[in-house]
């Protein structure tokens, strides 16, 4: 550890000598000042780690001398030392943003408390949150051998999320690619458990809560009780966004209860997030809704008609609900609805999908800098995270927390940094999107992939006779032989979405109260 240079400044600073020799003999070197206009002079020449401040001084006041400091220093950690409680004293310093604050007399222990928590806290807790980390890794290596169900899988994916979130901000990179590892091999072994269980789950056997299944199941029965319910449909949001942006809504709603449930495949928008308000499989929306159901190959836009569906569910479940539908693709439309927000308390269910992360996993494929801020997971969560905290919908979901509307938050499917090519090769017509494919003459790596022959037997429609549809496996993406070199540099390390893995497949669904 580096010397730690402490600045001690105290009008009595001789009786201190016991404290500040305890502390030199802890390795610290402390630098002792008599008066508040010396300490800022110092302050100025050196480079302090610290600053224990006497707030009852001749001349300069403890009070007075802290603004100076910070004024100049603003993320110098100081330390208040009085003998007054006097609470203007503690409102005033704990205004000016202390570190901490101490009662005369003080013992050298609690000296050193106050410093190892100040400076030696981002060290203990990383320590901590490691020693804590590779006691859950046995048994979460355990548990990967043992996983039989989709609770089980629930369960061990926001596991996994939750030790990505604790280990993003300690230094040892060893802990991060040990966590790594393990979602990869969590992702192979996820992807073999989809393919052997998914036909029989959309069917209806043993099945998860699904996209097609979600409103019935879940939103439904809230907003039958509740006198006003608001619905966000935040498009293409992962698990590890969600947790961060939950912290945000926390501050307005108490969660009740979150539901996870499973995104149908293709964990595309156009299939699962119609699936969502349909109350239905693509199949079914096929056959029942022809006029409104578009094929991966169809022109136009293939999500343009959630409302038709939404209205359609509504009818068939004999729900008489008053409500609208909003779908919110940029900072206008957004702004728009914010302000007119009020307008929805007389709805027993409002609708919003905003669709900002999905163009943000797109912008990333697209746009270099994109791609600078949003370079990993932890740099894509704190980019979403941040277009939260200032967006339109926050300014919603605080107005809805005053009309006294309850909150469900959800999406449709996850995302993927997508890392491995697979070589794919098929006709002119077959889908565009990297990690599914529907078309003829399909050719593919039969590792990569999980290949459906009959895309009705997984409640998929069929665009020809021979069609089949083929699903990438982990963090792989499909690539064509035809300028193979240049694809796969254009889209490695780039968000996708349609194929299987956990971050697509397990989404967030939470049930909130106003505060």
């Amino acid at each position: 550890m580096s010397e730690i240079n402490i600045l001690w400044v105290d009008d009595e600073i001789d009786l201190l000598k016991p404290h500040i020799l305890f502390l030199e003999k802890k390795g610290y070197k402390v630098t002792k000042s008599n008066n508040g206009a010396d300490a800022i002079d110092m302050c100025d020449e050196t480079n302090f780690d610290m600053v224990f401040l006497d707030e009852n001084m001749p001349g300069l006041s403890g009070l007075q001398t802290l603004t100076e400091i910070k004024s100049k220093q603003p993320n110098l950690p100081i330390v208040m030392i009085t003998k007054s409680e006097e609470e203007y004293i503690m409102e005033e310093a704990i205004g000016n943003k202390i570190a901490d604050y101490l009662i005369k007399p003080v013992n050298p222990n609690q000296i050193l408390l106050s410093l190892k928590k100040n400076l030696d806290h981002s060290r203990l807790i990383s320590e901590k949150t490691t020693s804590n980390y590779q006691q859950e890794f046995r048994k979460i290596a355990m548990d990967l051998a043992m996983i039989n169900s989709y609770e089980e899988w629930v369960e061990l994916y926001k596991k996994l999320v939750y030790w990505e979130l604790e280990l993003e901000n300690i230094t040892d990179t060893g802990m991060i690619e040990i966590l790594e590892s393990q979602k990869v091999e969590a992702n192979s072994l996820f992807f073999k458990f989809i393919k052997k269980n998914y036909q029989d789950w959309i069917e209806g056997y043993d099945a998860p809560i699904l996209s097609n299944t979600l409103l019935q199941k879940v939103v439904f029965p809230e907003v039958s009780d509740s006198k006003g319910t608001l619905l966000v449909v935040i498009d293409n949001l992962r698990y590890d966004q969600f947790n961060v942006i939950e912290k945000t809504i926390n501050k307005f709603y108490k969660k009740e209860k979150e539901i996870p449930y499973f995104s149908i495949l293709p964990t595309a928008t156009q299939y699962a997030r119609n699936a969502m308000f349909a109350g239905l499989t693509p199949l079914e929306m096929s056959k029942k809704h022809p006029n409104l159901w578009k094929n991966d190959t169809d022109e136009g836009g293939k999500n343009l008609n959630e409302a038709e569906f939404l209205e359609a569910n509504l009818k068939r479940n004999n729900k008489n609900y008053t409500w609208e539908y909003h779908k919110i693709t940029n900072l206008k439309n957004g702004k728009h609805l914010a302000e007119n927000f009020n307008s929805v308390k007389e709805n027993d269910l409002t609708v919003v999908v905003y669709n900002f992360v999905d163009m943000l996993s797109h912008a990333k494929t697209e746009m270099e800098v994109i791609k600078e801020l949003a370079s990993d997971d932890k740099a894509y969560r704190s980019l979403s995270n941040s277009w939260f905290i200032n967006s339109p919908l926050f300014e919603m979901i605080q107005k809805a927390q005053a009309l006294g509307l309850k909150l469900i938050v959800t999406t449709d499917h996850g995302t993927i940094n997508s890392k491995v090519p697979s070589k794919v090769i098929g006709d002119k017509n077959i889908s565009s999107n990297l990690r599914y494919k529907t078309g003829r003459s399909l050719t593919y790596e039969d590792k990569e992939v999980f290949a459906v022959n009959n895309p009705h037997d997984i409640q998929l429609p069929s665009i020809h006779m021979s069609s089949k549809f083929i699903f990438a496996k982990e963090d792989y993406f499909f690539a064509y032989p035809n300028n193979y070199n240049h694809f796969v540099k254009y889209y490695k390390n780039t968000y996708q979405h349609g194929g299987i893995s956990l971050e697509e497949m397990i989404i967030p669904c939470a049930i909130f109260a106003p505060k």
